[in-house]
């Protein structure tokens, strides 16, 4: 039988495997090699969807047709690799694969071995199976691996995973293995391996046998008969180590390296790791450091030189325990060498400049227990190294050392200049093209104004043939952005190439228009966005495309010249006379702005009264247009909605158990509008009832904060409350980006409502850094202000400590950048809302809220009196919690 595709495929499909090699084997090798390139044709002329829709998966018969006619292995290795292919490895017959190599006297399977080894996957790694079957290739070839990352990930997921159920334990594998000795020392140098050995032993889907052997016991294992040299293990540890990765990616080999529990001589070896590893290592491994530094001084075998200099950064970590235990070891050295005294000492005052005021305490008690036995330069060089202590210690030591206690002068937050005027106006058809393409890349709410802006204007000054010249390829290029399909259905965007279309003549589409012109009319006829006859989104995000809709529907409709609603900053605020010109234009050339145009303008207008002059010129304009902004400016624009905190309690079923989202609870806002009516925008953008659970995982607003500041710029706390949930989740479910929407927020205007203050609560405990630094932004803009706000974000912050919603401990050191940034003031006004309540339910971050109060109260010299403060320090003992109250106790009332 000749060799036909159509034969080859059917065999394929049904998922017959012998029946494709016996057509491979049956043919001459000229047959084969004359075959390829129909074989090549036919695979990727296959539908994709073959290969997860047909009841047998047909791509371990194309791969065995792959094998027996490709010419060389680069053909082979293409072809292998397609996706549809890659994807059958596993569920070849590997025997089809010999027999049809065997028959062909194929020379190259160790070259196609090491070519599908070159294109293994280094990320999700879960079971090796694609290095499996590379692995029986190379072996075919009597070839050995590659050592790539790929290669050494691969291997050691099959290892650490194997399938099957009777698996003979990881040391035996390891044992057994051909590449241990070529592979293994890679699992050292590659960064991010440890994450792989964690995940696989410690993390989730664990499939680890029934024997518990774990990697760091298999090695040890093997290191212990012998199997593997003691030596090149450990300094393969210690060059890991060294070189540093994420904790849990070190932490199998730290588990390695106690498990082989090196003598002195070797730790003497590798002592300068250990040094590095004490000062610059993560906490973890930094202990070990110390631990194994610690038993080379007790052996006499640690030199003091290294000793202290490897102290000085130690004493600065923010491992408080580190710490510690550094400052106990060095006061030990200093009683066994005392001749060099003075010079540990001086070590140990550099803890003075540690940020914690009970690691400052100590330093200094300890230097002070041991003063009188120091020269007088030594005790003059301390002196001037307490000038950095904080809180009420520059005191303690100005009466030890008899200095005088210099007061710094208290930081202050330059001023706030306001938000930046927009960018220059787009003015070519090419600026535009590279505009909207940044645009499907990034939603930003200035670019979003600066396109629609554009858009209108070119169209209108006559350069259609520039547009039709610049915008159709891009169209093209995104049209899965840009058209309208199911999964995003009357987005902005989607209306944004219906806009494109009609400013470019493309002849548009009859049930697109349709969708945009119904819900266009549902909106001015009814004010609503969403349910019948409108597929807009009905929350603030909605606006917008009702915007790019009202554009799409009446581009080519009326001539008009401008769009009214863009804003002067960039914080989408409309500076009243910028307004007041634009109308004073339509009203003179006769047009009148689209509806939804001017309503968003009006919604863009200070709520400040505006100038005499232009409420004075606007109330002579005529149009309706002109009239609808004089009684907007009289009535004094729109009136802030009341915004209302709402819980939200996990879902539970019948049983009483959770359905869905675990948590303790969520707080969510609601929102009412304080007047019925005005405009048809504000109902639904002024009326919110979220719903009784907490949504997972929410992210509407995510991709485009500015969109969503934009809309009422001068109503923060709508954007906030529609957020909120967005804001909680930073914190209760560590998600990341959301924290960008709260600098935009505060460089718009408005009271700061609960929903915002909840809102800076949730993300001060995000778990990402980048969102806590958001928050610690927008915290520092909202303190130049004069309405007070901190003393509600103090007490949502302490009401969502209550019960672990959000973890003071990451809130901590973003309210120690805030103080160290200028805004003590308000840093004040949170701590005094917070600890009343947190001090009654002893909460255990208290301490650490109260040390920084005392640094903040010396700051700026607080005598605030403080609820529950004087019973904490009055309590018996010497808890950490009673010396920071008696510490902040003495504070204010000195």
């Amino acid at each position: 039988m000749s060799l036909e595709w159509e034969v080859v495929d059917r065999r394929a499909r049904s998922g017959d495997q012998p029946g494709v090699a016996r057509l491979i084997l049956e043919a001459t090798e000229a047959e084969r090699l004359a075959f390829a390139k129909a074989v090549e044709a036919g695979i990727k002329g296959t539908d994709p969807e073959v290969y997860w829709r047909a009841r047998v998966d047909p791509a371990p018969g194309y791969a065995l047709a792959v094998i027996g006619t490709a010419p060389t292995a680069a053909r082979a290795a293409t072809m292998l690799l397609r996706r549809g292919l890659r994807d059958s490895w596993q569920q070849i017959q590997f025997e089809r694969i010999t027999q049809i190599a065997d028959a062909r006297q194929l020379d190259w399977l160790g070259e196609l071995g090491e070519r599908l080894c070159a294109r293994l996957p280094t990320r999700d790694v879960w079971d090796g199976g694609d290095w499996a079957f590379a692995a029986r290739i190379l072996d075919a070839g009597d070839t050995l691996p590659p050592v790539t990352e790929g290669v050494v990930r691969g291997w050691l997921a099959r290892l650490i995973r194997p399938r099957g159920e009777r698996m003979p334990p990881l040391t035996m594998r390891l044992r057994d293995d051909p590449y241990l000795d070529l592979l293994l020392p890679a699992v050292f140098e590659v960064d991010g391996m440890g994450a792989d050995i964690y995940n696989a032993t410690w993390g989730e889907g664990s499939a680890l046998p029934k024997s518990g052997i774990r990697f760091h016991d298999a090695v040890a294992a093997l290191v212990a008969e012998g199997r593997l040299e003691r030596k090149t293990i450990l300094a393969a540890i210690a060059d890991r180590l060294a070189r540093g990765d994420k904790p849990n990616a070190l932490r199998p080999f730290v588990l390695l390296h106690d498990e082989l529990a090196p003598t002195v001589d070797e730790i003497a070896a590798h002592a300068l790791d250990y040094a590095r590893l004490l000062a610059e290592g993560p906490g973890a491994i930094a202990t070990v450091a110390q631990r194994c530094l610690r038993l080379l001084d007790d052996t006499g075998r640690l030199d003091l030189d290294t000793l202290l200099e490897t102290s000085m950064p130690v004493l600065l970590r923010k491992e408080k325990t580190l710490v510690k235990a550094q400052i106990s070891w060095l006061e030990k050295v200093a009683g066994r060498e005392p001749e060099r005294a003075g010079e540990v000492f001086e070590t140990i005052a550099v803890a003075f400049g540690h940020p914690a005021l009970d690691i400052q305490e100590r330093a200094l008690a300890l230097v002070i227990k041991h003063l009188p036995g120091l020269p007088a330069d030594v005790v003059a060089r301390l002196a001037d190294a307490s000038a950095v202590l904080a809180g009420d210690l520059p005191a303690r030591a100005a009466a030890v050392f008899g200095t005088t206690v210099v007061t710094e002068a208290t930081p202050e937050l330059p001023p706030y200049a306001g938000p930046a005027a927009m960018p220059a106006p787009i003015t070519t058809a090419a600026q535009l093209a590279e505009e909207i393409a940044a645009l499907v890349h990034e939603e930003s709410g200035v670019r979003w104004e600066q396109v629609l802006a554009a858009l209108v204007s070119l169209h209108a000054d006559g350069r259609r043939d520039e547009l039709a010249a610049m915008l159709p390829p891009v169209l093209e290029r995104y049209p899965g952005h840009l058209g309208e399909h199911s999964w995003n259905a009357v987005s902005a965007l989607a209306c944004l190439g219906a806009a494109i279309t009609a400013a470019t003549g493309l002849p548009r589409d009859h049930d697109t228009y349709q969708r945009l012109y119904g819900a266009v009319r549902t909106a001015r006829q009814e004010g609503r966005r969403g349910g019948v006859g409108s597929d807009l989104s009905a929350g603030p995000d909605g606006v917008l495309a009702l915007r790019v809709a009202e554009i799409a529907v009446h581009l080519n409709g009326s001539m008009m010249p401008m769009l009214v609603a863009t804003p002067t900053h960039v914080n989408g605020s409309l500076d009243p006379a910028v307004l007041l010109d634009r109308l004073s234009r339509a009203e003179a050339e006769g047009w009148q702005p689209w509806p939804f145009d001017l309503e968003q303008a009006l919604l863009r207008l200070p709520r400040a009264a505006a100038p005499a002059e232009v409420s004075a010129r606007a109330a002579v304009l005529t149009s309706p247009a002109g009239r609808q902004f004089a009684q907007w400016l009289a009535g004094g624009g729109l009136p802030n909605p009341v915004s209302e905190l709402l819980v939200q309690v996990p879902e539970t079923n019948e049983h009483g158990h959770v359905w869905g989202l675990e948590l303790p609870r969520r707080m969510a806002a609601t929102l009412r509008p304080s007047r019925d009516g005005g405009l048809r925008l504000e109902r639904q953008l002024l009326t919110l009832d979220p719903p009784q659970h907490p949504e997972w995982a929410p992210d509407e607003f995510k991709e485009q904060p500015g969109v969503l500041a934009m809309v009422l710029p001068h109503h923060r706390e709508v954007a906030a409350a529609w957020a909120i949930g967005e804001l909680a989740a930073l914190a209760d479910q560590d998600q990341r980006g959301s924290g960008r929407l709260l600098p935009l927020l505060a460089e718009c205007t408005g009271p700061v409502g609960p929903a915002l203050a909840y809102g800076l609560a949730y993300t001060f405990g995000a778990k990402q850094e980048s969102d806590r630094a958001a928050a610690v932004d927008a915290f520092l803009m909202l303190a130049t202000g004069t309405e007070p706000f901190a003393g509600a974000v103090g007490a949502a912050l302490a009401d969502l400590a209550t019960d672990s919603s959000v973890k003071l401990n990451r809130a901590l050191p973003a309210l120690i950048d805030v103080h160290r940034s200028g805004a003590s003031a308000a840093v004040w006004e949170l701590l005094t809302a917070a600890l009343p309540p947190l001090l009654a339910a002893g909460h255990r971050a208290v301490p650490d809220l109260l040390e920084l109060a005392t640094q903040v109260a010396v700051t700026i010299g607080a005598r605030t009196e403080i609820p529950g403060l004087a019973e904490a320090a009055a309590r018996p003992g010497s808890s950490r919690l009673v010396r920071e109250a008696k510490r902040l106790q003495s504070t204010l009332t000195t």
